[in-house]
């Protein structure tokens, strides 16, 4: 029987056995992080929903050839970040081809900002009020990395990815993973500061205040 406690790799196996619930169960659990992932990277919240959808159907039309020697949410992130990299790439393009080409701020759907997308949940007033004036601001911070810090900061960070797997996920070394991941903490720590946002970030890449 599959259940909560059955390991990524045997629900995907399951699945490629011909069991759909295990893809249901896949799709519970990872859905929301991955989302997450990819909203970051797109910084549009449309395209975001657009690459999620891609993602778990290169899943089911790559199950076949699924084999456990990895972990399975190494294949899963980079499978997303490859269609993020594909996305941004398109979207370049569409960009400079089109004078009237809107914005990363551009009001409406794609245009809403991290903070109104993923509202916070079962926190303190105090600390929504703190997460919704800084929220804003750490956007802007992320935008301003480089794309290879970017990503690092937020698999780690909002996905909760170990630095050994990011390095599968990204094809670089896991020392290479680590120094990226300071001077992503480093930049935004700097433009933090900048934008006059009090308190640090901490190794882990939280925003902690007094």
């Amino acid at each position: 029987m599959l259940g909560l406690e059955t390991s990524d790799e045997r629900l995907m196996l399951a699945f490629r056995a011909g069991d759909a619930r295990a893809f249901e169960v896949l799709v519970r659990r990872h859905r929301t992080p991955v989302f997450n992932f990819i909203l970051r990277f797109t910084s549009h919240r449309a395209r975001a929903e657009d690459v999620l959808q891609e993602t778990w159907l290169k899943v089911v039309r790559s199950a076949p050839e699924y084999e456990a020697k990895a972990k399975f949410t190494t294949w899963l992130y980079t499978i997303a970040r490859n269609l993020c990299v594909d996305s941004a790439r398109k979207e370049s393009y569409r960009q400079t081809a089109s004078l009237e080409a809107p914005t990363t701020g551009a009001e409406g759907d794609e245009g809403r900002s991290l903070g109104e997308a993923l509202p916070d949940e079962g926190m303190s007033p105090e600390r929504g009020a703190y997460n919704a004036r800084v929220r804003p601001l750490l956007e802007r911070a992320l935008a301003s990395l480089p794309e290879e810090q970017r990503e690092v900061f937020v698999l780690r960070e909002y996905s909760g990815i170990p630095f050994k797997e990011i390095a599968e996920v990204t094809g670089v070394s896991e020392n290479t993973v680590k120094s990226r991941m300071r001077y992503a903490l480093e930049g935004l720590r700097r433009r933090l500061a900048e934008l006059g946002v009090d308190g640090d970030l901490a190794e882990d890449g939280r925003t902690v205040a007094g």
